[in-house]
């Protein structure tokens, strides 16, 4: 089978939507890198970083259905624009508490207040990219060719996932302020770049008079797709949240050092999700669902060992085994979505994964912090079940078995 060429003449401002999606990845992945030095610098507790997370994930949850609605109403691209604008700013704001905090630290409520304040107002308005974004691929790409062009902009969020940790690590080591700065001038830099180059387009669907029904969650259509990005977003955010504190603590780091630890394993995240999904671009003819079934299967092997892991070189290769299966998870699951819906329900099909992979932001940091009190090891061990069941659901998924 021959590469998927690099660019797609059938999807206007494809460029620009990688952009976007890199540097939307980068500064989300730095905050998540310095998370756990700063709750610790700043005297709060583990289950502070899980909530401030998980705030995110709420707003997530509840906004990006309305978001991939709404862009099926008045065009993908003012939705991403509008996103975006409000991502740099509130992303701003948080930098700069963070800053100032460090150098006098307030009290502790304050400090919860705020973290936690500005990173749901994150999730809030991020929430509007990538369900757009995918929702403006489906527009454009039919059936069968989506996964391909999925794991596009997946590669880019990988690449982020190298780029983002690696440099939030070794730029915390000497000043935690100045990664946040840096990395709250990506939004505003993906927002020039989407202006200048994601051309107008219309509307998906024309107006209608009276209501229109909203797609529901439990949508048969979709349960596949839904129960993956939950079982993949509570396990990767479970994983992501508990690094920091796991090299600390299992590791035996100081603070610093383990910025460092957890921006290396966040690295092998995305290594480990930039090789998997060059292979779903490149295999086009494999179905959804059977990628579903072997990511989740090969993830599930990664996040379980990471829980006997005694040494740093262990915890990278645990976690980008972890992530060469969920590089295969979660390009499917937003094919397999599209793939099933009408072309006037793309916004609100992909709004809808989204909103589910909001509320497995929710679920996966609260229940990964708690269960990290226990024992370091639990949350990963979990993670390895719910991937199984997750891979069991796939090799069984009635429409692949049909074919």
């Amino acid at each position: 089978m021959s590469a998927v060429p690099l660019a797609s003449p059938r999807v206007p401002g494809l460029s620009a939507l990688v952009f976007t999606a890199l540097a939307g990845t980068m500064a989300m992945m730095a905050f998540v890198a310095v998370v756990g030095p700063v709750v610790r610098l700043l005297g709060l507790a583990e289950w502070h970083a899980g909530l401030s997370v998980t705030a995110a994930g709420v707003l997530w949850m509840l906004s990006a259905r309305r978001w991939g609605a709404l862009s099926d109403r008045i065009g993908r691209r003012r939705v991403l624009l509008a996103g975006l604008v409000g991502y740099a700013v509130v992303y701003i704001a948080m930098a700069a508490f963070v800053d100032l905090a460090l150098r006098h630290p307030p009290a502790v409520l304050l400090s919860v207040v705020v973290l936690v304040a500005t990173r749901a107002l994150v999730g809030l308005f991020y929430a509007a990219v990538p369900p757009t974004a995918a929702a403006l691929i489906a527009d454009a790409v039919p059936p069968g060719g989506r996964g391909a062009m999925m794991a596009r902009l997946g590669s880019a969020n990988a690449i982020g996932m190298v780029l983002g940790p690696a440099a939030a690590g070794w730029i915390a080591y000497r000043s935690i302020a100045l990664t946040l700065y840096l990395a709250a001038a990506l939004p505003l830099l993906s927002l020039a770049v989407l202006w200048w180059r994601l051309p107008e387009a219309p509307a998906a669907t024309a107006p209608r008079p009276g209501p229109r029904p909203a797609m529901a969650v439990s949508d048969r259509r979709l349960r596949l797709p839904v129960y993956a990005v939950f079982a993949a977003m509570v396990s990767v955010t479970i994983a992501q949240v508990v690094v920091g504190f796991f090299a600390i603590d299992r590791l035996g780091l100081s603070p610093a050092d383990g910025a460092r630890a957890a921006g290396m394993s966040l690295t092998a995240v995305g290594l480990g999700l930039v090789c998997a999904q060059a292979l779903v671009m490149r295999l086009r003819t494999v179905p959804p669902a059977r990628w579903i079934a072997i990511g989740a299967l090969v993830s599930a092997a990664g996040f379980a060992s990471s829980s006997l892991v005694a040494v740093q070189w262990q915890l990278l290769l645990a976690y980008g085994v972890a992530a060469f299966g969920m590089g295969f998870v979660f390009p499917s699951f937003q094919a397999l979505a599209a793939d099933s819906v009408e072309a006037h329900e793309q916004g609100a099909a992909a709004g809808t994964v989204a909103s589910v992979q909001g509320m497995g932001m929710v679920v996966g940091p609260l229940l990964g912090t708690l269960l990290y009190r226990w024992s370091p090891s639990a949350p990963y061990l979990l993670v390895g079940a719910v991937l199984l069941v997750l891979a069991l659901a796939a090799a069984l998924h009635p429409r692949e078995a049909a074919r």
